[in-house]
């Protein structure tokens, strides 16, 4: 049965976006939780004055999601932004898990978001929802993360949404995209460690397919191709016609970005495959990073 109402907390972002229009061209009703003034009825305020969550403003949705969290793209991680980027996942995360866990069995769904950051660095070594996790800061901060999710008990059908890198321009192309235009575009470090990628489109669907076919644990969000950074890079330079030239070593990324950042985002590599939506049955729009970067730049 399809969804009546979805109730979605940080969905300012891209994803949160995308997903709400998504939801709602369905005619599904979406309420979203909000931190500003309240600025009509399909939005509640929360997290305000330190008060728990009332159960009741959850209750008798068909899923929760969670998609809170600051920007992983905003640059350098400082020593206080990266603890921007813990508190601003796992407070929201706690607070959403501690009112489901309440409702018991009673309880939507609840999708929280996660990364493929989770996996860490893994070169060679094919990794699924079955594996275990890495050890760059964003592995840690996933881990944490989904233990904060898991916070909501065992009568909670929790999904823990493993997304990889958006292909689109408010993504993670977006400063690819600024490199390329001023022609300073080149491989990342080797440029040959593997970059999870996943279109927007498709992310959206694979939330909604998670919703629909009752998944639950760990799902990764991520394309069916694996495909390089300098296969994304080539890939956007050559739809941008713009050369592919300048390599950035690994040393240089680690002084500019912090060891934190270029190793958990621009060098790890993490070859992640969709397991667990492939064998429910979904079916990719954009199966490839070329499919993707060609339709977010069209």
């Amino acid at each position: 049965m399809a969804p009546e109402r979805i109730v979605i907390a940080g969905a300012s972002g891209l994803i949160g976006r995308a997903l709400t229009a998504s939801l709602r061209a369905d005619g599904i009703e979406v309420v979203h939780l909000v931190r500003h003034p309240v600025r009509g009825p399909q939005e509640i305020a929360w997290l305000q004055d330190g008060h728990a969550l009332s159960p009741d403003i959850l209750a008798g949705a068909d899923a929760v999601i969670g998609l809170n969290g600051a920007s992983i793209g905003r640059l350098p991680w400082t020593r206080g932004y990266r603890e921007t980027l813990r508190t601003s996942r796992l407070t929201p995360t706690r607070v959403l898990a501690a009112a489901l866990r309440e409702l018991g069995d009673d309880a939507p769904a609840f999708l929280s978001a996660s990364a493929v950051g989770y996996y860490g660095h893994s070169p060679g070594e094919p990794v699924d929802e079955r594996s275990g996790a890495g050890d760059t800061f964003l592995a840690r901060l996933c881990i944490d993360w989904e233990t904060a999710a898991l916070s909501a008990g065992d009568r909670v059908r929790t999904v823990l949404l493993r997304t990889a890198s958006v292909l689109h321009p408010e993504g993670v192309l977006k400063p690819l995209m600024r490199l390329a235009g001023v022609g300073l575009a080149g491989p990342l470090g080797t440029g040959r460690q593997v970059w999870p990628w996943i279109s927007l489109d498709d992310e959206v669907r694979g939330i909604r397919h998670a919703i629909d076919h009752d998944l639950a644990g760990p799902v990764n969000l991520t394309g069916p191709t694996p495909a390089t950074a300098a296969d994304i890079g080539r890939a956007l330079s050559h739809r941008l016609h713009r050369p592919y030239l300048l390599p950035a070593p690994a040393w240089a990324l680690r002084l500019v970005l912090g060891r934190a950042a270029a190793d958990s985002l621009l060098l790890a590599d993490a070859d992640a495959a969709p397991r667990a939506l492939l064998r429910s049955g979904f079916e990719f729009r954009h199966p490839t990073a070329q499919d993707a970067i060609d339709a977010a730049i069209g």
